[in-house]
């Protein structure tokens, strides 16, 4: 290796005839390319299209969405994946409802330090992003046509206890630092947000890219930030009304997560208590 570096430093430094000429080559393939008719080209690429999406269709019905499924406690109709074979950790129950789609990567850890099956459910055609991960330690709950973009981390634990004694030691958190996450009908949760345990997003909420959300926000709501603050308020579809607080209690608290859920949102039709 020393040889390798040292051969490397001379070609590179050395005023050496045979090393300006190894730099002039080195330059001259760097520079180097085909001619490049669109005549061949177009053909070239189409034939490496339908490879390509021969190959990826074959990934999908065969390998991912098989194993996807075979996970699955349970699974409804129209189920589709990626071309990614889901990572799962550990065990639990994986409820996945009718017409639900996974991008891209998904991971899912099931914790074994709180309950005997940790419990993740999705809704029905709810649409999971590239590299979705989930922790569950108890219960995380999407309902249906929840919009997940890439990069989003959902917990219902931090992993760790907040005692500094007892996280020295290596001790699982206790029980009620293990809260159970709820996202409701129709939410849209941004790339990069990270959802914390007790999270409760109300139905036709949105989650601003890069968020991280913890506690309660009502339904038709909009928040950014970290922590998440409440920016904006949207007109729920005819019939939904009742959702939505009053504006003047809504702009009471300084940030969605901090207000307690309108009583009648807390659990829709999809998203049912155990």
């Amino acid at each position: 290796m020393k040889s390798l570096a040292s051969l490397r430093h001379w070609a590179r430094k050395s005023e050496h005839p045979a090393a300006a000429m190894l730099r002039g080559l080195r330059q001259r393939g760097r520079g180097f390319t085909l001619p490049a008719p669109r005549v061949v080209l177009l053909p070239y690429l189409w034939l490496f299209l339908a490879l390509r999406g021969s190959v990826f269709f074959l990934r999908r019905v065969l390998v991912a969405e098989p194993l996807f499924k075979a996970y699955c406690t349970r699974f409804g109709k129209g189920v589709t994946t990626g071309i990614f074979v889901p990572w799962v950790h550990g065990s639990g129950e994986l409820l996945v409802g009718d017409h639900v789609h996974v991008s891209g990567k998904l991971g899912i850890h099931f914790a074994a330090s709180f309950v005997a099956r940790p419990r993740l459910v999705i809704g029905d055609h709810t649409d999971l992003s590239h590299d979705v991960r989930f922790v569950v330690g108890r219960e995380i709950r999407l309902g249906s046509h929840v919009q997940v973009a890439g990069g989003v981390t959902f917990r219902d634990s931090g992993g760790h206890p907040v005692d500094p004694g007892q996280r020295q030691a290596g001790a699982a958190p206790g029980l009620a630092d293990v809260k159970p996450v709820v996202i409701h009908d129709n939410v849209w949760i941004g790339t990069g947000v990270l959802v914390m345990p007790g999270t409760e997003i109300g139905e036709g909420s949105i989650v601003s890219a890069h968020s991280v959300v913890s506690g309660v926000i009502h339904p038709y709501t909009v928040v950014a930030g970290n922590p998440a603050r409440r920016i904006g308020m949207l007109t729920p579809p005819a019939g939904r009304e009742h959702l939505v607080p009053a504006r003047s209690a809504a702009r009471t608290p300084a940030a969605g997560a901090a207000a307690p859920a309108a009583p009648a949102a807390r659990y829709p039709s999809s998203v049912q208590p155990t």
